[in-house]
C-alpha cells in the first residue's frame, strides 16, 4: 500500500473515527475529513484537509468534490438523536454512492451497530432482546443502518463495500485483536473497532467484500 493513498473519514471526530483517522496518518496516509464542528479535532486539524459540512444537511455538500482523488472511504457516522426519526445516513448514500461511483472509489467501508441486521438477515435471540429492551434507544440508528446496508446490497455491488456490524461499548485500553466472523460477536473499545475496520479496508480478505458482518476477538 502506497503511503500517498488517501482516505475520507465520515465521523473522524466519534469514539472510532478519531482512532482510525491516528491510525492512518501514523502509517504516512493523507486523510481528508468532512465534519460539522472542526474544532472538536484539535490539533490533528493540521494534518489532515478538513471539510466543513453536516450530513444532515446533504443538499449542501458537494459530494463530487469531497470525493475528488480519494483513494478509500470509511463511513463510522452516527447520531443518536439525529437518527431517532430520520435515515440520515441512508439519505445521504443515495446521493454520495453515485459520486464514489463516479469518481472510480476503490474501496468503501460502512460501519454499523452490532444490533443492526444485515440484509434478508436476522439476528440471534440474545442480540435482538438486547436491542429491544437496554438498547432500545438506540433502534433509529440500527434502523438506519439497515436502510444502507440494503441500499448497498441492491444498488451498489459494483463497489467494492464492506459493513462492519461493530460490538462497540465504549473508549478504553485495547482488549486484543478483532477478526471478521459470520456468527462470533465481541463487545470491543472504539480503537480495536477502528482498528480491525482500518486493517480489513487496507487487506480485506477475498470473501470481505459485499459482506456485513460482525467482529470478534480470537
Amino acid at each position: 500500500m502506497s503511503a500517498s493513498s488517501l482516505f475520507l473519514v465520515l465521523g473522524a471526530t466519534g469514539g472510532t473515527g478519531k482512532h482510525l483517522v491516528k491510525r492512518a496518518l501514523q502509517d504516512g496516509h493523507r486523510v481528508r475529513v468532512l465534519v460539522r464542528s472542526p474544532q472538536k479535532l484539535g490539533d490533528q486539524a493540521a494534518d489532515l484537509d478538513v471539510r466543513q459540512g453536516s450530513i444532515e444537511d446533504v443538499d449542501e455538500i458537494d459530494t463530487d468534490k469531497l470525493v475528488e482523488g480519494v483513494d478509500y472511504v470509511v463511513c463510522m457516522l452516527g447520531d443518536k438523536e439525529a437518527q431517532r426519526d430520520k435515515k440520515i445516513n441512508y439519505l445521504f448514500m443515495q446521493k454520495f454512492v453515485p459520486s464514489m461511483r463516479k469518481h472510480g472509489i476503490k474501496r468503501f467501508l460502512y460501519q454499523a451497530g452490532g444490533l443492526s441486521k444485515p440484509y434478508q438477515g436476522s439476528l440471534s435471540w440474545t442480540l435482538w432482546l438486547i436491542r429491544n429492551t437496554i438498547a432500545s434507544g438506540f433502534n433509529g440508528q440500527h434502523l438506519d443502518n439497515e436502510a444502507v446496508m440494503e441500499y448497498l446490497e441492491t444498488q451498489a455491488k459494483d463497489l467494492d463495500w464492506i459493513a462492519h456490524r461493530a460490538g462497540i461499548i465504549s473508549d478504553g485500553e485495547s482488549k486484543g485483536t478483532l477478526e471478521r466472523s459470520i456468527s462470533k460477536f465481541s463487545m470491543a473499545p472504539h480503537r480495536d473497532c477502528a482498528d480491525y475496520s482500518y486493517r480489513l479496508m487496507l487487506d480485506p480478505s477475498k470473501d470481505a467484500i459485499h459482506t456485513s458482518d460482525f467482529s470478534c476477538y480470537v
